[in-house]
Parts: C-alpha cells; structure tokens; sequence
C-alpha cells in the first residue's frame, strides 16, 4: 500500500513524509491512544467519493478521546471539514480508507493519562479488501479472551487495546483461517479481532449486544437497520454460546475495514449449505449500493467529498 501524500498533523495539512514523532512519544510506548476507521466509496456514474456516515464514525471517534480523559478542540462537524480538505487535496478517485488517530505527543516517561498533550492526526489512503476471502472466509474460536470492559473498553478503538486483537488474528492466520472469532469472560461470542458478528439460526438473525464486549460498530447499526427495514429480518441483540455458531443456517463478519465477510466455515464445520447464505448475499449487495449512494433512502449516509 502507497504512502498518502498528504497528513492532516499538529492542526494542518502537510507532507505526509513530515508527519513526525518521536521514540519516546507517550501512545507509542503505553499505547494511549485512539484511532477510527472510516471509509470512502467512488461513485462512477456520479463521479464522487462518498464517505460513509463520517458524523456517525467522528462522534464515536471523539467519545474513545473521552475514554482517554483526552480533550480536542475539534467537533465531529469540523473533522468533517478536515477530512473532506484533505481528501479533495489528495484528488482520489476510487475507494479510500479514512485513519484519524489522537495520540499523547509528549516525550516523557510514566504511565498516566493525566497531565498530557493530545495530537490529532488523519491520514487517507486508496484501499480495497480487508480480508481477502470476504465471500467465503473459514474462521476459528480463538484461544485469546476478548478485552473486557473493566480492562481495556471495547466500545472504545483504543490503540492499546488492539494487542488482543493481534494475539487472536496471528495464531489464526499462521493456523491456516482468515479470521478468529474472540469469547468474552463469561464465554460467549463477542467479535472477530476486528469486526462485529450475525449468525442466522431459526429464522431470525442474532448479533451479540454491546455489554458482550464490542465495539458499537457504525456498520453493525447500517447492518441491523437493512436487515430489518429493507429485508424484513428480525434481529435480536443477545448473547451467543461458542457451539450456537457452529449450528448457524448463515453467519457473517462486518465492520467498516472488512465491510461485509460471510463466514463458510468455522473450526472445520461447515455453515449452512458451506457457502455464502442468501440472505447474506442480498444484505451484502444492499449494503454496497447503499454506500456508494445508489440507495435514495438512505442517501444522507453518504458524504459527498467533490463540489
């Protein structure tokens, strides 16, 4: 993947080969940092970038600050400003992925969260999958216990946090799988090392609940919303037994990176019919017209970049 060009750092946009710190800068060695991820789609008949929901991904984005007793001098509406600068002086004209990250800047030495200087910082670069196999993915029950909300908040992208994530991701890819499904401390299933989880079992779609230790995903609400308004799916925001997912008809991974993965297999046991389930498939081609602003409905998701 390309370096961007340009960074949005220390309250401007600059070169991004500037964009600069330290070895000793607080976030890179306690990890007090936050970040988000949001993404851009290029609508060719329109020819516009638009980004989906960003007030949505900036409010939560502002809400991981807080958990970090950060405080920007930014609202969601202005990083919407800034991101909307920075891509129009990047001139993209296809997808894009959307990293803003706040960060301790200072140099020093103590673990703390108090008494510290936040930097903002937002990058933007051209981006297709996150996970290679997003029609058919064989996942695994990692052996890594999801975060809890007492530890390190889920609901929050805390930079820190993500270890765990990378625990469960590596042990999976070197295992031979695309993605681990992490439990929480009571055993039950709470996501992917990146992305919120469906299953489909009895005629209704299940999505473990945000006390279960998730991040309340911006695209697992989009998710939810299609599925029931537009497919005319119940949904049950409920906790799920690790075994529940192996007797799933259907099951599938979403989060802004991954978009939407259906989940074939999962330790060997095939899902269903061990291929992509149908109503995965309808949601998942609603959900890319939906973002590319092709759906009328919900047109006021999509952020249009270019005047």
């Amino acid at each position: 993947m390309p370096n961007p060009s340009y960074a949005f750092f220390n309250d401007k946009i600059i070169p991004y080969s500037e964009a600069k710190v330290g070895v000793l800068t607080h976030a890179l060695n306690y990890g007090t940092a936050c970040f988000g991820g949001i993404r851009g789609y290029w609508n060719e008949e329109e020819k516009q970038l638009f980004v989906f929901r960003p007030l949505d991904h900036f409010q939560r984005f502002i809400e991981s600050t807080r958990l970090l007793c950060m405080e920007l001098p930014f609202t969601k509406e202005a990083l919407v400003k800034i991101l909307t600068d920075l891509i129009q002086k990047e001139g993209y004209k296809g997808d894009v992925y959307v990293r803003p990250l706040a960060f301790y800047g200072d140099e020093v030495i103590g673990v703390r969260l108090h008494n510290l200087t936040p930097i903002l910082a937002i990058v933007t670069v051209p981006f297709g999958r996150y996970i290679e196999k997003e029609e058919g993915a064989h996942v695994t029950v990692s052996s890594w216990t999801r975060i809890d909300d007492n530890v390190i908040p889920a609901r929050g992208k805390i930079s820190g946090g993500y270890v765990n994530s990378a625990f469960a991701k590596t042990d999976a890819l070197r295992s031979g799988f695309d993605e681990a499904i992490l439990l929480n401390q009571d055993g039950h299933v709470s996501e992917g090392s990146a992305e919120n989880i469906f299953i489909f079992r009895k005629g209704k779609f299940i999505t473990p609940p945000v006390t279960d230790n998730i991040l309340e995903g911006i695209t697992r609400n989009t998710i939810i919303t299609l599925l029931h308004d537009e497919l005319g799916m119940d949904v049950v925001e409920r906790s799920i037994d690790r075994t529940e997912i192996y007797l799933a008809d259907e099951a599938f991974m979403v989060a802004t990176g991954a978009q939407i993965v259906a989940m074939i297999k999962i330790d060997h046991r095939p899902i269903g019919t061990g291929m992509m389930g149908e109503i995965t498939r309808k949601v998942r081609d609603l959900y890319f017209n939906v973002v590319r602003g092709r759906v009328q409905k919900y047109r006021q998701w999509c952020y249009p970049i270019y005047t």
